[in-house]
């Protein structure tokens, strides 16, 4: 499935406007990240090895000044960096970001 969430698109398994998904779904699940290996945001891991066809690489650290996380709240690119740094809330619109997405930073970003 694919969901279009501001200007960008979004795929996974059931997901919603606000990118959450059949794996995700609190108020606070509003993040997507961009996998390095297609260049394509998904909610989360099992999302992309649920629909991709090919295994899943996370952004390397080279690569976190370039936009990889999107809000689902507005739809603002946030760089790894910015994501790294922004307190569990959009920076663009305030939304609460879930916590423990930041608890599995190495199943979407190389170590820091």
């Amino acid at each position: 499935m694919e969901r279009t969430v501001g200007d960008t698109v979004v795929r996974g398994l059931d997901v919603d406007p606000e990118t959450r998904c059949a794996h995700y779904d609190t108020a606070r699940d509003v993040v997507a990240v961009r996998a390095a290996c297609c260049d394509t945001y998904y909610p989360c891991r099992a999302c992309h090895d649920a629909v991709a066809d090919h295994d899943h690489e996370v952004v390397p650290r080279d690569a976190f000044d370039d936009p990889a996380v999107l809000c689902g709240a507005c739809g603002a690119t946030l760089t790894v960096r910015e994501y790294a740094d922004c307190d569990d809330a959009c920076p663009a619109c305030g939304h609460a970001f879930n916590p423990g997405y930041k608890r599995h930073w190495s199943r979407y970003f190389a170590e820091r």
